[in-house]
């Protein structure tokens, strides 16, 4: 008997669930008599279904339909901001916070600079306190926060929440423990790259395997396989910031020479050279010789790269991270520049960038908890 209620009761949950999502999927309000007659359901049921969900708060009247006679028929919606979530951006000396609502748009976003360092005594205590600043400056309700992610560049072992290697923010085996502890909400810690992968492929209508490639202040990637991250055997899989492109080549902050981090990263077209990333390609596109070179170097060692995770994966690559803001004009040259090493492929269409750009790394590991939370609906 109590399997048989059990088998009841999860196929009520999978046909509100089917009501919410029906609802959530249409791009205009829907009434019961559309929703009986798309899902195939008896009036009652939808009705029973509709009232349990304007209960819950996840849809809401949106205004009678144009009548044909009779009595015109009120139309229903999601309510898109009944639940939020958010991502937050941990770099060296920032924190950059994002949030998104259940229809996965971004809702809220803040840059903060600071002076601290991510081992200080009192960094998770700000970061806390920071948070909270955010969620009052733009009104977000705490009861309906789902959790919180923690984007930071370098490996993460999210079941001990430890960060095991950060190169770009020179750690190594450091405890999440206490920042986790100090902010209370349900927390999430994930490598920056692999949030900023789930971002685009969960954004994505096609929802194909992708390589998410992240060109920011390092260099970083993830692969997903059908939406899961393939994580390798010790979660160093899509490290292709490491991965060798010139033979004892430049250094790198992982200690070694030649990686594509060393050739790629923002920070060689801007912190390097003493300017912004507004300021090299506004001096690019005036023809500054100096800029001239290391962009054509800067492009080489990129294609390098694309072709071999191209070879390796036989997948669409993306290029996200907040670099790829002004690559966007250049996105034609680097598929012809690619086409040329590629044998197969004349035209590299599986090359493109982020719909997120600087902002995919957080909204990827906040979207994680709107995922789950519609899953459970």
């Amino acid at each position: 008997m109590a399997e048989l209620n059990e088998a009841i009761s999860e196929r009520r949950r999978q046909t509100r669930s089917n009501v919410y999502h029906y609802l959530y999927q249409s791009p205009e309000p829907r009434s019961k008599q559309d929703i009986s007659r798309d899902l195939n359901l008896s009036l009652p049921t939808v009705y029973q279904n509709v009232s349990e969900l304007l209960h819950a708060g996840l849809i809401e009247y949106a205004g009678a339909s144009q009548s044909a006679g009779g009595r015109p028929a009120m139309q229903l919606r999601i309510i898109p901001g009944a639940r939020c979530a958010i991502g937050i951006s941990i770099t060296g000396h920032r924190l950059r916070f994002a949030a998104t609502d259940l229809s996965r748009e971004e809702i809220a976003y803040k840059d903060l600079p600071h002076t601290l360092n991510v081992e200080d005594e009192g960094y998770s205590e700000f970061v806390a306190e920071q948070l909270e600043l955010f969620i009052e400056e733009n009104h977000l309700e705490r009861k309906n926060i789902l959790g919180v992610g923690i984007s930071l560049a370098g490996i993460i072992l999210p079941e001990i929440s430890t960060v095991l290697y950060a190169p770009t923010l020179y750690l190594r085996n450091l405890s999440l423990k206490a920042l986790i502890d100090a902010i209370p909400y349900p927390v999430l810690p994930w490598n920056d790259a692999s949030s900023g992968g789930f971002a685009e492929w969960y954004g994505s209508e096609f929802r194909e395997s992708i390589a998410f490639l992240s060109l920011a202040e390092g260099v970083g990637g993830a692969v997903l396989v059908n939406g899961d991250q393939y994580t390798g055997n010790n979660y160093k899989s899509g490290e292709f910031g490491h991965m060798c492109v010139e033979w004892n080549g430049l250094p790198c902050s992982c200690g070694k020479k030649g990686c594509l981090e060393a050739y790629c990263s923002a920070k060689r077209l801007s912190s390097d050279l003493g300017i912004t990333l507004s300021d090299f390609f506004a001096g690019l596109e005036k023809g500054k010789s100096e800029y001239t070179a290391i962009w054509e170097d800067f492009k080489k060692h990129l294609i390098i790269a694309l072709h071999n995770i191209r070879m390796s994966l036989d997948c669409d690559i993306v290029l996200g991270g907040y670099l790829t803001e002004y690559l966007k004009p250049y996105l034609p040259e680097l598929r012809e520049m690619l086409a040329e090493s590629d044998p197969f492929d004349r035209e590299c269409q599986y090359l493109r960038i982020s719909r997120y750009s600087k902002d995919s790394s957080m909204l990827g590991v906040a979207l994680t908890f709107i995922r789950d939370y519609l899953n459970s609906i």
